[in-house]
């Protein structure tokens, strides 16, 4: 038995395990266990009080960040599910100019890093912003920063996730089971009420789930309406804890259960809608979905896409770019100005050492992730391991959990008297920052590598070892050249992913040891917006710019046609 565990083909396996409970699954536990047992890390076994889990309930900040924690959460869940589902469902129906245009910002949004984002709106909103300065708008400063303002904020941040969980679940139809719908005197509400819209049960539920877990755990964009408004959240509560005098581990893991808590609940709702029912409509007769051109009302289906496209993207983009050339004037006006991108240059190098330091934390990053995601992908793909299940769900696990969360984690593991003597005291160098954005990228390059690796068929690897070859050189010399693309496109997904990663940054960067996110955040909270959105866009473009230059590099060239 034990020799069957650990044969040849499932050393890969407990290997691939093994790095995964290291960066993601023991940083997590070591959150649950600092609540239990609050100074074992520290070398204290007392047992710890776990009345302190209700304090929650009696500690002012506590509860209001609990308490607006979830406001937030429910209030963007129902919104912005709402938006993305009816997007996603016009998108798929009709066809209507710029309708691809739609897409664009969707993506935009999604790989879009929340804080800047929010301060953007924080830009156009504020008592002095653009909306005051060019459009004279008084009231839109008092209606966004209040609650509701906040969700709707949110909500046109994170409708992408719903949009894409349902515009990909549009992707095929059964016109059949609508037919005999209308055949029996339904109207089209009636028929999209009682048969559409049970049947795209999973995928409303997806997205809303997927909409939830990001902004419970959002540190961005409280961290930037911080500096105008004050509305604790968890994720920023946290962050506060680790960085009073003295620090408040206490309230960190208190804070951080609850976050989890959180999340578990949301996910488990989902897995009791998709177990009480079945969903399995397709069939043989089943159909690819192709928009077409409506009866009437095209041009207010533009209109409307215009209109978000606008709201959802322009406003914060825009006032980046807006608020980096314009100089507030004395009579209330504003002036056209480069002084905020000179001012970039006079600081004593900051914004361009923080670029730095991230990028090499980015790189780093990528190729380590690179290396795990591959055999992680590898082990889901073909491998026989008896514990492939575990390793699936442990490879999600970063993508659910919010980064403040992990970041604490990774104080707790890394931060041992011990580890010093062996020199892996890693806590206060750069190396847990690479190491936390390496449990941040897992889940992505997972997924883009295993998605490319099912095309590969397991008869060419079994071919390749008949010939002798071994297990290098079946990747060096099938899995590279069919995989190529796949494993640039993943490497610069999570290089792109890990330059403006604000949360675990915020977290764990160590002392003279500024990261462009940080450097960002820094400047919006000590109110320079316009050094912050030149430093926003200066160093945005910088990341692009290195992207594309290795993405000309190293993805395959299209071989040209020779003429006979």
């Amino acid at each position: 038995m034990v020799n069957r565990w650990f044969a040849y083909g499932n050393r890969t396996g407990w290997l691939v395990l093994a790095v995964l409970i290291l960066l993601i699954l023991l940083p997590l536990a070591a959150v649950v266990i600092q609540v239990l047992l609050p100074g074992v890390f520290f070398g204290n076994w007392q047992l710890g009080d776990l009345s302190l889990l209700l304090d929650v309930f009696r500690r002012p900040l506590w509860y209001t960040s609990l308490k607006n924690t979830i406001v937030l959460g429910l209030g963007t869940t129902l919104l912005g599910t709402l938006i993305g589902a009816a997007l996603a469902t016009v998108r798929a129906q009709w066809k209507f100019p710029g309708a691809r245009l739609l897409d664009v910002t969707v993506w935009l949004l999604v790989i879009t890093p929340s804080f800047i984002l929010a301060q953007g709106w924080v830009m156009f909103a504020a008592a002095g912003g653009l909306a005051k300065q060019w459009f004279g708008w008084d009231w839109l400063h008092s209606f966004i920063f209040t609650p509701v303002g906040l969700i709707v904020v949110m909500a046109l941040s994170k409708f992408p996730f719903a949009y894409l969980a349902v515009y990909t679940a549009l992707e095929w139809k059964v016109d059949r089971l609508g037919e005999a719908a209308r055949m029996n005197g339904g109207s089209p509400w009636t028929v999209w009420r009682t048969v559409h819209a049970p049947l795209l049960l999973p995928a409303y539920c997806s997205g809303a789930m997927l909409v939830f877990m990001d902004t419970v755990g959002d540190f961005g964009l409280p961290a930037s309406i911080a500096a105008v408004f004050r509305f604790p959240t968890l994720p920023y509560s946290i962050y506060s804890a680790l960085y009073t005098s003295p620090i408040r581990f206490d309230m960190a893991g208190v804070l951080s259960f609850y976050l989890v808590l959180l999340i578990a609940l949301a996910m488990s709702v989902q897995f009791y809608v998709l177990r009480r029912s079945r969903f399995d409509f397709l069939n043989a007769r089943a159909t690819r979905s192709e928009p077409r051109p409506p009866i009437r009302g095209k041009w207010l289906f533009a209109a409307i896409n215009v209109l978000t496209m606008a709201i959802a993207a322009g406003i914060p983009f825009g006032s980046n770019l807006l608020t980096s050339v314009t100089r507030s004037g004395s009579g209330g006006g504003a002036a056209l100005t480069l002084d905020n991108y000179k001012q970039l240059f006079e600081t004593s190098g900051l914004l361009s050492e923080g670029l730095v330091h991230s990028l090499e934390i980015a790189a780093g990053a990528a190729v380590i992730g690179l290396i795990v995601g591959f055999f992680v992908s590898y082990v889901l793909t073909y491998s026989r391991f008896a514990l492939r299940q575990a390793v699936d769900v442990i490879s999600l696990i970063s993508l659910a959990v919010p980064g403040v969360v992990l970041g604490i984690g990774y104080i707790f593991i890394w931060n041992q008297a011990w580890l010093e003597k062996i020199g892996m005291l890693l806590y206060g160098k750069p190396g847990i920052l690479v190491l936390a954005s390496v449990a941040g990228a897992i889940p992505v390059i997972t997924r883009m590598l295993s998605g490319a690796m099912a095309k590969v068929p397991e008869r060419l690897l079994a071919a390749a070892q008949m010939q002798g070859a071994g297990f290098g050189s079946r990747l060096r010399t099938v899995f590279v050249p069919l995989l190529r693309g796949a494993l640039v496109s993943a490497a610069l997904a999570a290089f792109g992913a890990s330059v403006f990663d604000l949360a675990t940054t915020s977290i764990l960067f160590p002392p003279n040891f500024m990261t462009l996110p940080v450097v960002i955040n820094q400047a919006f909270e000590d109110l320079k917006f316009g050094y912050a959105a030149a430093a926003t866009l200066t160093g945005g473009g910088a990341v692009i710019a290195a992207i594309m230059i290795i993405e000309w590099l190293f993805k395959p060239k299209k071989a040209r046609r020779t003429e006979p």
